[in-house]
């Protein structure tokens, strides 16, 4: 870990690296550490709870495990991640508890969601009415447009990155591939990484172009806004050249008994979002003057039954 990194982690004592250790060094400070919960390509995703004499508090516990990440990984993106996310604070973003680190082990403490991830509720539920879409919607667009205001771009957003809390708000999670959107001079600066999943990733990505992440994010939210509406994709990412061609073309399409039932005002913004022109694309700017997302009073305490 470069040394640039150390300030966000509270270092815990301790040189046997075993689980039953490191369970043991945790509950010194009041975490108690549960079952897994998930698990990516270089961490494991645990419930957790932190206790002291007053409170318990449910958390979830993203533990990386340094040995087993390559260097880029070790080097760049984890660096990156925890620099950003110490610095987030909203109610529409992840909030992180703490960050620990015994020997080659870093363990990641935030606020655990108890209604799981939007791709989870889908499966279960099915497609989400039109006033109910645009419920979490609003508070998507909330927490990017927060994100974006630090010139921080998430590069992942996702169904499975979309969490859902007790009280049925979404909180925006994993910025393991997140980045500042500027250089040291606040310069805007293009990316040119392909991050994330090719599902949901712009057409300026799939085609392999330097591009801006901020609209990047845009088309992505756009892609969990139709898969909300509709149950599935937009588009099939089996084969990424045909991905393109149907992206530049807009070849998607709503099931016809979804279709028949959502506003005009609704399938317009869905079509402004996913414009694969990235200069006509609608921004978060747009987005939140356009009719659909003013028309009605926005229920953001949570979707409604």
């Amino acid at each position: 870990m470069p040394s640039s990194c150390g300030s966000y982690i509270t270092k815990c004592s301790g040189s046997v690296q075993s689980k039953a250790s490191d369970v043991r060094a945790l509950k010194e400070r009041g975490y108690i550490i549960g079952k897994k919960i998930g698990k990516g390509s270089y961490a494991t995703v645990v419930s957790a709870f932190y206790e002291d004499s007053t409170h318990k508090v449910p958390l979830a516990c993203k533990i990386v495990d340094k040995s087993r990440a390559p260097s880029d990984f070790l080097n760049k993106f984890l660096p990156r991640e925890l620099e950003i996310i110490v610095k987030l604070e909203h109610p529409y973003v992840i909030q992180i508890h703490s960050i620990l680190q015994r020997g080659l082990k870093i363990f990641i403490f935030m606020r655990f969601a108890e209604n799981g991830d939007l791709l989870e509720y889908i499966k279960k539920n099915g497609s989400i009415v039109e006033h109910g879409a645009k419920s979490w919607f609003y508070q998507m667009v909330k927490g990017l447009k927060y994100l974006h205001s630090l010139e921080i771009a998430h590069r992942d957003l996702k169904c499975e990155n979309i969490l859902i809390s007790k009280k049925m708000n979404i909180k925006i999670a994993d910025f393991g591939f997140a980045r500042s959107c500027v250089d040291q001079t606040e310069n805007p600066i293009l990316s040119m990484t392909f991050c994330g999943s090719a599902a949901y990733a712009a057409p300026e990505i799939v085609s392999g172009h330097p591009y801006d992440p901020k609209m990047a994010d845009v088309w992505s939210l756009g892609v969990i806004l139709f898969i909300m509406l509709n149950a599935s994709m937009p588009f099939d990412d089996k084969n990424v050249k045909k991905l393109l061609s149907d992206q530049k073309t807009r070849n998607y399409r709503f099931r016809s008994s979804i279709e028949e039932k959502l506003t005009t005002k609704c399938k317009s913004l869905v079509q402004f979002i996913l414009d694969p022109d990235v200069t006509t694309r609608w921004g978060l700017a747009r987005i939140e003057m356009s009719r659909w997302f003013k028309d009605s009073v926005v229920i953001s305490e949570g979707v409604p039954n």
